[in-house]
C-alpha cells in the first residue's frame, strides 16, 4: 500500500527511502478541490467553495517575504524583536569571521 514507490536503499542503509508522492495534474480537479488536504486512505479532497463564503481576513493575509525592519512600526513588539534578531545574526558573523592571529608582535 501507500502512496508512492520507495526508493532501494543500498544494502546496509537504516531507515526508510526517498518516497515518491504522485502529482495532480488534472486542471479542473486543480480548480475544485484543495489537492492533498486529505490525509486518510479513504475518502476525498476538501471541495472548494467560492470566494464569498470565506472570511475576509483571509484574503489579507501576508503569504510572501516578511516585513523588513523599515516596514515596522518601532512601537511594537514584532520590530524589536526583529532588530534583536537582525543584532544577533550580525554578532554571530563577527564571532565566525574574526581576524587571524599572526606569530609576530608589534
Amino acid at each position: 500500500g501507500g502512496l508512492g514507490k520507495a526508493r532501494k536503499g543500498k544494502k546496509g542503509m537504516g531507515g526508510p527511502g526517498k518516497i515518491v508522492l504522485p502529482v495532480e495534474t488534472d486542471a479542473h480537479k486543480l480548480q475544485t478541490y484543495c489537492c492533498g488536504s486529505n490525509i486518510y486512505k479513504e475518502g476525498e479532497d476538501v471541495k472548494l467553495k467560492p470566494e464569498s463564503e470565506y472570511p475576509d481576513w483571509l484574503w489579507e493575509i501576508r503569504t510572501g517575504d516578511p516585513p523588513k525592519l523599515e516596514e515596522l512600526d518601532p512601537n511594537t513588539k514584532a520590530y524589536w524583536r526583529k532588530l534583536r534578531r537582525i543584532a544577533l545574526t550580525r554578532a554571530n558573523l563577527q564571532l565566525t569571521h574574526k581576524p587571524k592571529k599572526t606569530s609576530y608582535k608589534i
